[in-house]
């Protein structure tokens, strides 16, 4: 079984919003930190977001800073992340993981991504 799956992706015009959904099927995953992360072409995946177990706290990338929010529902063990005022340059894979631990951004498991693909 894969423990997280992502959904949501798809093509949208610069400007637009998206909303990304990450379904978790491991257990305690109300007490798992869950982040997000992108990969673009040619580049290293980059940190996106963190969200802490209880949904309390929040980290972003200064990239993302008041354009996306990541929030979580235990009761669903669902995290998301709400894309908003989307530029071409976050045109990426984006992943989910749970227990991301900062500052190293390591995680104990990853989903598989969701294609972003921002259209100018």
């Amino acid at each position: 079984q894969v423990p997280l799956v992502e959904s949501g992706g798809g093509l949208v015009q610069a400007g637009g919003s998206l909303k990304l959904s990450c379904a978790a099927s491991i257990r305690s995953f109300h007490s798992y930190g869950m982040g997000w992360f992108r990969q673009s072409p040619g580049k290293e995946r980059e940190f996106v977001a963190r969200v802490s177990y209880d949904g309390v706290s929040t980290n972003y990338a200064d990239s993302v800073k008041g354009r996306f929010t990541i929030f979580r529902d235990n009761a669903k063990n669902t995290v998301y992340l709400q894309m908003n005022s989307l530029k071409t340059e976050d045109t990426a894979v984006y992943y989910c993981a749970a227990g991301v631990v900062l500052p190293s951004y390591k995680a104990e498991y990853w989903g598989q991504g969701t294609q972003v693909t921002v259209s100018s």
